[in-house]
């Protein structure tokens, strides 16, 4: 099994590989003319970005916006995410329809092993994140690893999402946790 594989399967792989080099490198480059360009609101939905994500219909993305590889990003029909968002996709993420996602938040598959010598040999792993449609993330909201967001959902600003939400409720804090259903 390649490291691409190993790394799109959740398991342990190394970062440091050719191929997932490349394929960075890749992802920098056109997120870095995307994020130099002047964007008009109505062709947020940049050519550029198409080459990069995986959708089938209208998004918005501010720049800047940043992601370690692209291909492992499916955003769903009239997505918007605001300013300054990262998506760290070394497993899958996928983004459901009319989706909102505020200014500077984090989406992160991406992590390493609490073991300092699996560290120190450079393994790394992730876990796939699966959000819901019509999902609101606040403004500065970090959404971990392994984490399901279900349709209709509302995550409040600043929260930290280390567990799945049901759909149809409002969650916030840190950990985020439920307040109140919908």
């Amino acid at each position: 099994m390649t490291e691409l594989e190993k790394m799109i399967n959740g398991e342990y792989y190394k970062a440091t590989d050719l191929k997932l080099i490349y394929l960075r490198d890749r992802a920098n480059r056109i997120t870095h003319k995307y994020n130099s360009k002047v964007i008009h609101e109505y062709d947020m939905q940049n050519r550029l970005l198409k080459k990069l994500l995986n959708t089938n219909g209208n998004f918005w993305i501010k720049p800047p916006f940043y992601c370690d590889y692209g291909f492992n990003i499916t955003i769903g029909k009239n997505v918007i995410m605001n300013y300054g968002c990262i998506l760290l996709d070394v497993c899958p993420i996928k983004i459901g329809d009319n989706t909102l996602i505020g200014p500077n938040v984090g989406i992160y598959t991406a992590s390493h092993p609490i073991n300092p010598q699996d560290r120190l040999e450079e393994k790394e792993y992730g876990k796939p994140i699966t959000i819901g449609n019509n999902v609101w993330i606040g403004g500065g909201s970090i959404i971990l690893g392994g984490v399901t967001i279900g349709d209709n959902t509302v995550v409040g600003a600043g929260s930290v999402v280390t567990k799945d939400l049901p759909s149809n409720v409002v969650a916030v804090g840190n950990p985020c946790k439920i307040i109140k259903k919908i």
